[in-house]
C-alpha cells in the first residue's frame, strides 16, 4: 500500500517571518499535527506543537528560528511502511509530500493509522506498548512537568495520587492551551498569570481526569479506535483486572513503529532522531545489538528501537546525547540506556547496560528452569 490516496492537499501553512505568538494561537484553535512553513511560497520546514513547548523562545520571535527543515520528505507514491518509518525516525507526526519535486500536500500519522485500522486487530496491546513509563504526582509543579517532558522527549505523563493510583494525565497540548489562555489574560492587563506563578501551578489543576485506559490483552485496533474517538495520541495501559494501576503507555507512535516490523532474517532496528548519527551507521548499530542479543540464544528479538535525544550541554562542540535501546522479544521487553557526548558514545553506554540486562534475564531464566526441575524431582518423591 502506498500513500497516494492517504496524503492530503489540505494543510495549514505560515511564512518564516510570522511570529511564534500567532502560531501558538493556531495550535490552540486548530490543533493541527504540524504546520508547514514556507518562505516566498516555497517549502521551508515543519513546525510542531512539541517544539513550541520545549523551546524558551519569546512569542515575538519569528517562525524561522524553530522550523525544522530536516523532517523527511515523502514522495506521493511512497510505500506506507516506509513512510511510517520516516515519521517515527524523524520524530514527527506530519511530513511534507512531494510530487515531481513540488510540495503537493502533507501526510499525518492519523491518516496512516486510519488507513490500516482494519489490519491492526492481529496485534495486541501487550505486544507493542511501552512498559517503562515516567509518572507525576498530583502536587508536582508545572515547571517539573515541562522539564520531564523535555528531558524524556515525550508528549504525555500519567499522574498518580498519594497511593500510586492513576488519577489523571497531562500533555504538551494541555500546557500549550493553558499558556495561550494565560498570555491572553496578560495582554488584557491581568498579571495574575505571570511566568513564575504559571510554573508553580500544581499538576492537579491542569491534568485531565478521568483517564482513558486500555488493557494489555485488547487489540491494537481497539486501542487506536479509542484514541480516535477521544482525540488522544496515547492511552495508559493497565492490567486487565485493575484500571487504576499504570503498567505502561501506548501511543500512536508505538503503533506506527509496529507497522515497520518485518519478518526479514536481519533484525529490524528503528532509530528515532536518526539525524543525530554522525560517526556510526545504522548497520553498525544493527550489528552491535545483534551481537548482544546472541548472548542469549533462547531470546528471539522481534524488534529493536533506539531513541536518541540531544541535550543542550556540549563538550568542545559535541552535544550530550541520551540513548535508550529497547528490545521486544519472546521473553518480554529488555532495555538499556545511557548518555555521552555524541551519539556513538551514548549508544555504546546504553549498549553496555542492555548487555548486562540481557545476561541478567538469561540468569533469571536459568534459575527458573532449575527451580522447575527441582520441583519436578520433589513431586516424584
Amino acid at each position: 500500500m502506498n500513500i497516494a490516496d492517504i496524503a492530503t492537499e489540505e494543510f495549514i501553512q505560515v511564512d518564516t517571518d510570522e511570529r511564534l505568538g500567532k502560531v501558538r494561537s493556531i495550535f490552540e484553535r486548530e490543533n493541527p499535527k504540524g504546520i508547514v512553513v514556507t518562505e516566498g511560497g516555497a517549502y521551508a520546514g515543519i513546525l510542531t506543537e512539541r517544539q513550541l513547548i520545549q523551546s524558551h523562545i519569546a512569542d515575538d520571535a519569528k517562525v524561522n528560528v524553530l522550523a525544522r527543515n530536516n523532517v523527511p520528505r515523502v514522495e506521493r507514491e511512497a510505500n506506507i511502511r516506509d513512510v511510517a518509518r520516516m515519521l517515527v525516525e524523524g520524530g514527527t507526526k506530519v511530513a511534507p509530500v512531494f510530487e515531481d519535486g513540488d510540495l503537493w500536500g502533507i501526510v499525518t500519522e492519523d491518516e496512516i493509522l486510519d488507513a490500516v485500522l482494519d489490519n491492526l486487530d492481529v496485534l495486541t496491546v501487550e505486544q507493542i506498548y511501552t512498559d517503562s513509563v515516567v509518572t507525576l504526582e498530583e502536587d508536582d509543579r508545572l515547571g517539573k512537568v515541562i522539564n520531564y517532558l523535555r528531558e524524556n522527549d515525550i508528549s504525555r505523563l500519567p499522574v498518580v495520587n498519594e497511593n500510586g493510583r492513576l488519577s489523571g494525565m497531562v500533555t504538551t497540548h494541555d500546557i500549550a492551551e493553558f499558556a495561550v489562555r494565560t498570555m491572553e489574560r496578560q495582554h488584557k492587563g491581568d498579571r495574575s498569570g505571570d511566568t513564575d506563578r504559571m510554573l508553580d501551578l500544581p499538576v492537579y489543576d491542569l491534568m485531565n481526569s478521568p483517564v482513558e485506559t486500555i488493557g494489555r490483552e485488547e487489540t491494537v485496533s481497539a486501542a487506536v479506535e479509542r484514541m480516535f474517538d477521544h482525540n488522544y495520541a496515547g492511552l495508559v495501559v493497565t492490567p486487565d483486572d485493575d484500571e487504576t494501576i499504570v503498567a505502561g503507555i501506548l501511543t500512536k507512535t508505538d503503533v506506527l513503529r509496529a507497522l515497520t516490523y518485518t519478518e526479514e532474517e536481519n533484525m529490524d532496528v528503528q532509530i528515532t532522531n536518526i539525524d543525530l548519527l554522525e560517526t556510526i551507521s545504522r548497520e553498525d548499530i544493527q550489528e552491535a545489538i545483534t551481537d548482544v542479543a546472541d548472548k542469549y540464544q533462547a531470546m528471539q528479538v522481534h524488534h529493536a528501537h533506539v531513541r536518541l535525544t540531544e541535550h543542550k550541554e556540549r563538550l568542545r562542540g559535541t552535544p550530550l546525547v541520551y540513548c535508550q535501546i529497547r528490545l521486544r522479544t519472546n521473553h518480554g521487553q529488555v532495555a538499556g540506556s545511557g548518555e555521552g557526548y555524541g551519539a556513538e558514545t551514548a549508544f555504546h553506554v546504553a549498549l553496555d547496560k542492555l548487555e548486562r540486562n540481557v545476561l541478567e534475564l538469561k540468569g533469571i531464566r536459568a534459575d527458573e528452569q532449575y527451580e522447575g526441575q527441582l520441583l519436578r524431582k520433589l513431586n516424584e518423591l
